[in-house]
This record gives structure tokens, sequence and C-alpha cells, in this order.
């Protein structure tokens, strides 16, 4: 079965292993799901994740080792902004704030992956790929 977005399947299945308060979630590989999950270890929504091999398929996947705190789930939402069909772009001094600074907005920029604090100090703008709170 294709996925016509599979950066949405990817924030979709973190959401839904959440959730359902599962240690570890399977997830396709890509590198750009790679980079996108460097910064969200970086920023601490993730405890980390690693590349597995699946012995029943040639393919590879990511196992992301999910973060719980007293129990909760750290990411309370996470939501994709930007969709195949309709690309959200901004310039740096239009970056916007995620729950009032609570959250974190993920950016695609020129520099890779950063957060919406990074690229305003960096003074970068670029495709928002999610919201994160």
């Amino acid at each position: 079965m294709t996925v016509t977005d599979p950066i949405g399947d990817m924030l979709a299945r973190i959401r839904n292993a959440q959730q359902r308060a599962h240690k570890t979630v399977l997830i396709p590989n890509s590198k750009f799901k790679r980079f996108i999950l460097d910064a969200m270890v970086r920023e601490g929504f993730l405890i980390s994740y690693e590349i597995t091999k699946d012995q029943n398929t040639k393919f590879d996947f990511l196992k992301v080792n999910l973060k719980y705190v007293q129990g909760n789930p750290v990411i309370r939402e996470i939501y994709r902004v930007s969709k195949p069909g309709r690309r959200i772009y901004t310039r740096s001094d239009s970056l916007p704030r995620v729950q009032n600074g609570l959250g974190v907005a993920l950016i695609s920029t020129s520099k890779g992956i950063l957060s919406d604090n990074e690229a305003r100090e960096q003074k970068l703008g670029g495709e928002i790929i999610c919201n994160i709170s």
C-alpha cells in the first residue's frame, strides 16, 4: 500500500503510539524522516531512534523510542502543517509561535530541519513541516 504523505504517516504513527502508551514505534526509513526525528530528539520530544532491518522484507525501519514523563506522553499534540497539496512557507521574521512558545514548529531550511527558535536565531525561513506541543 502506498502512502501519499509519508511525513504525515510518520507523525500519525507517533501520535497513535503515544496515545496507546507504546514504548516504541516502527516507521519506514527515509533520510528526510531521520532529519525530522533528529530535530525531535534534539528538542526533547523523543528519547532516541535507531535503524533496524525487517527479517521478512528487505526494507529498513526506524525504531523510535517514545518519551514519557510520569506515565504521560511528552507529545500532547503533533500535526502536519505543510501538506503535499498545499505547501506552507514562511520568512524568518514571520515564523509562528506554537502555544505561545511552549510548543515547537519544525522548519525545513537550507541548513536542514530546525526548530522555530533555531531558525529565528539563524534568521532562516523555510517550509513549516509540523507543530509539536
